[in-house]
């Protein structure tokens, strides 16, 4: 497997967004679009090493503009936006029969991008998603928690995966500064959610799964099954023994889940 970065610039009606992104491939694989959370592209890195390590799979794993100290364009402001500058990315490689993942806020960047209708589009995975609103289930608000809190909340084995701010060098103080501006950017002014996305999934044509970590309190179980409820034909997934991110907790099993979901709906293979 090869691992390449590499910065490509996109020209969209609304301007030019430069986006650096990395590719990692095993083989001619599966494509797949890995979307970050708030917590920066390292919450997704060594999940995208082990899909393309263990499945034959070509994963590209974008860094959202503002986060990992790049550049944010001051037009982009808001998720539908960054859902159509990675639509356009998936034009300008050409990829077909993508599978889109995205955890938290990356899953609210994948659900506007299957809004979009691509028919570069295969498939889409919600992973403990953040955008709609569900009356009673609120997204935890991470502008008002300390980091320590947010850990709390965000994990089953919250002593194993517990964050400690002390312990960050300046460079990741610095990127997680940045990040954090840049999520409170994306998330707009209704606390990490848009409340017209729910009513809009209804138009949504592409495979869905809602794939949920059972522990967690960053946005509960109860607001997952309602993100599938809002998607014509999604499939809801309950995800055991972790939390908010299961691409660090339980890899392997969210691993099995992506994997199944995307092969039971790829198109570019015999028998499919």
């Amino acid at each position: 497997m090869t691992s390449t970065a590499r910065t490509i610039t996109l020209t969209l009606d609304s301007g030019d967004a430069d986006l650096r992104f990395t590719v990692d491939e095993r083989g001619k694989g599966h494509p797949f679009l890995l979307l970050h959370g708030g917590g920066g592209p390292q919450t997704v890195a060594a999940f995208a090493g082990l899909l393309a390590e263990q499945r034959p799979a070509r994963v590209i794993t974008p860094v959202h503009p503002g986060f990992g100290g790049t550049a944010r364009p001051e037009w982009l402001t808001d998720v539908p936006t960054l859902a159509r500058v990675y639509v356009r990315l998936l034009d300008e490689l050409g990829l077909e029969d993508v599978t889109v993942v995205g955890n938290s806020i990356g899953g609210w960047i994948a659900a506007e991008m299957a809004l979009l209708g691509s028919d570069r589009i295969g498939s889409v995975v919600l992973v403990n998603a953040a955008g709609i609103h569900v009356p009673g289930h609120p997204v935890a608000d991470p502008f008002t928690l300390t980091p320590a809190e947010l850990s709390a909340l965000s994990f089953h084995d919250v002593e194993k995966f517990r964050i400690d701010p002390a312990t960050f060098s300046d460079e990741q103080r610095a990127a997680a500064v940045a990040n954090r501006a840049a999520l409170q950017v994306y998330s707009g002014p209704h606390a990490m959610a848009d409340p017209t996305l729910r009513e809009r999934l209804a138009k949504v044509t592409h495979p869905v799964l809602v794939a949920w970590g059972e522990s967690d309190q960053v946005v509960d179980t109860d607001y997952g099954r309602a993100y599938a409820d809002a998607v014509p034909g999604a499939r809801f997934q309950l995800l055991l023994r972790t939390g908010h991110m299961p691409q660090i907790e339980t890899p392997e099993q969210l691993l099995a889940t992506v994997w199944d979901f995307a092969d039971a709906h790829a198109t570019d293979r015999p028998g499919n």
